[in-house]
C-alpha cells in the first residue's frame, strides 16, 4: 500500500486530489478542510445520534476501520453508554500512552456530556 501524506491539520490526502505544493494551507483553508473531514465522518456514524459527533472525531484521529473494531462502538451498539474507559483508551502514540491524546480525547468527552 503507497504511503498517503496528510496536509492541514491531518486531512489524508486521498488519490487524486491536489493541493498546492509551493504553499502550506491558509489557516481558513485548513479549518475548511477539517470541517469537511469530520462532517463526513460524523455521517458515517448518523445512526448513533448525539455520539456521532464523539466517534466521527475518534475516527478523524485513528481512521473509521479502527473505530468499528473499537470496544467503544460495541459498547454504543449494545446500548451501554458508559464508554469513559473505551473512549480515552485510545491514546497511544508509537505503543506508549500519550498524556497530550488522553487529554484530547478527554476533552471531547467532557465537551459532549456536560452541559
Amino acid at each position: 500500500m503507497k504511503h498517503r501524506p496528510y496536509y492541514g491539520y491531518g486531512h489524508r490526502i486521498q488519490p487524486g486530489e491536489r493541493f498546492p505544493q509551493h504553499r502550506p494551507l491558509t489557516e481558513s483553508e485548513a479549518d475548511a478542510l477539517l470541517r469537511k473531514d469530520l462532517k463526513k465522518f460524523c455521517a458515517m456514524y448518523s445512526e448513533y445520534g448525539k455520539d456521532s459527533v464523539l466517534l466521527g472525531a475518534l475516527a478523524y484521529n485513528i481512521g473509521p476501520g479502527a473505530v468499528n473494531k473499537s470496544s467503544v462502538i460495541k459498547k454504543l451498539k449494545s446500548g451501554d453508554r458508559n464508554i469513559f474507559k473505551a473512549y480515552t483508551s485510545h491514546c497511544h502514540y508509537k505503543g506508549k500512552r500519550h498524556r497530550g491524546l488522553y487529554n484530547r480525547r478527554l476533552t471531547k468527552l467532557v465537551a459532549l456530556f456536560v452541559p
